[in-house]
């Protein structure tokens, strides 16, 4: 086994799969350290709130190294950290209040949406405007109501859209005046935001913020609910990998271990393996984790348990099987024999170690099956539901037309993912198969 292993070094391809899945291994625990798995779910399922300032299906920043503008980046503007507040005495008790929020824009691409986030001590009748470069002010709401804590979605006023004639509020705000009207270049400069306001005087503006949101966010990008897909593509790693080795060791060693003690055995036990194989080896595991997922659990636990069970007596029970008669007649057998060896002891003791070496093979190119399935399961809508896996952002991505709406990153990043962690176990278990198969090794 250690002279076998030693020849890895002589092939390039193994070298190149172990790179990849070394990488792969020390990317899942620095995930599973930087972010722990209560945090990561809680995230993942969190629909409001924390994602407020993240853009909306936005690309991922590497994005902007492959186009000649400069895309637009999320600008936040608060009143603790750039902002001004500034009060007047009113009349009966009552005083005004002023915010502005200035901000710089200087990229070539339009922004993705405009959103105002307030919170005052009682609700308010404001009015806002936008200043921009050129010197314009354009009113944007003129005494609307607000609440004490109020999220004023710019973008989705329908009365601010009529009156920028039939254009997106992010769009008719920021756009350069040309002459050209099918011009998309935004106005770079400084742009002020400004709130109005008349209060009970005791009340205060405990908080103003501008979220100006940009076409490209993070490493990963956003789906259509505003999550970084950075959470979902760092923890598809350590689950896929998880599921995909412990469905092979689970099933790999018991088919292994079973084929060995009903081939020692033989008669009835043997039969009665042979004929649970011929059973399970036409029933459709795809179709039966389908049913189980509709009519029971999605638990990804619950999965892993039936393709374990479902792959214990598959094909390989009988290649193993093979394999065992060849071994079961072979002189040093004959000799545990002779000196009173027990049946368990010759098995695993003589039997079973005689043959490890073919099962590290099959062992790796199993592992990468069991993590397609389980991103297949995903993509089906029958993944855990609490877990951000590979095929569960494939399978959002598919359910919001991402390849339609031009979101290809969306749906390719994982897609690669997958492909290139299978790449890397295909390349070490071949080799492998060419180093311990020896009707291979000539080859």
């Amino acid at each position: 086994m250690r002279d076998s292993l030693k020849e890895l070094r002589r092939h390039p391809s193994a070298l190149i799969g172990l790179a990849i899945l070394l990488f792969f291994i020390i990317f899942s625990i620095h995930t599973v350290i930087a972010l722990p798995y209560n945090e990561a779910i809680k995230l993942w399922q969190t629909r409001a709130g924390v994602w407020d300032d993240n853009p909306r299906r936005a690309a991922p920043v590497w994005f902007d190294w492959f186009t000649r503008d400069k895309l637009s980046r999320t600008i936040i503007v608060t009143l603790e950290d750039a902002g001004e507040l500034t009060t007047a005495a009113g009349e009966e008790g009552m005083k005004k209040v002023r915010v502005v929020l200035p901000f710089e824009y200087s990229y070539d691409r339009l922004p993705k949406e405009l959103s105002l986030f307030t919170e005052a001590g009682s609700p308010a009748d404001v009015s806002v405007y936008l200043r921009r470069p050129n010197g314009e002010t354009i009113t944007l709401a003129e005494e609307m109501p607000f609440r004490a804590i109020h999220s004023y979605r710019i973008s989705q006023d329908a009365k601010l859209r009529a009156s920028l004639q039939g254009k997106a509020p992010h769009v008719g705000l920021f756009l350069a005046t040309d002459p050209d009207p099918r011009s998309r270049k935004p106005l770079q400069g400084s742009y002020e935001l400004v709130m109005e306001a008349l209060m009970p005087a005791e009340d205060e503006v405990n908080r103003a913020k501008l979220v100006v949101y940009g076409q490209i966010h993070g490493a990963a990008g956003t789906d259509h609910l505003r999550r970084d897909l950075t959470i979902a593509l760092r923890w598809g790693a350590p689950i896929g990998l998880l599921f995909g080795v412990l469905a092979a060791v689970g099933a790999q060693l018991s088919t292994f271990v079973l084929s060995g003690i009903g081939t020692w055995y033989g008669g009835k036990l043997d039969a009665l393996f042979h004929r649970i194989t011929e059973v399970t080896m036409i029933l459709p595991l795809l179709a039966v984790l389908i049913m189980v997922g509709h009519f029971y659990s999605r638990s990804l636990w619950v999965m892993l348990g039936v393709v374990i069970l479902m792959s214990i007596f598959s094909s390989n029970m009988k290649v193993y099987r093979a394999m065992f008669l060849q071994a079961k007649e072979a002189p040093y057998i004959e000799a545990a024999r002779a000196y009173g060896a027990g049946n368990f002891r010759i098995i695993f003791k003589y039997l079973l170690p005689r043959l490890a070496p073919v099962l590290l093979p099959q062992f790796v190119l199993v592992i990468p099956t069991f993590v397609f399935l389980e991103a297949t399961l995903a993509i089906l809508g029958l993944g855990d539901p609490k877990l951000p896996t590979w095929g569960k952002v494939i399978f959002d991505a598919q359910a919001n037309d991402a390849l339609y709406m031009g979101d290809y990153y969306w749906m390719l990043q994982p897609a690669v993912l997958l492909i290139l962690i299978g790449f890397s176990f295909s390349l070490v278990g071949y080799t492998l198969d060419r180093i311990f198969n020896p009707r291979l090794r000539k080859l």
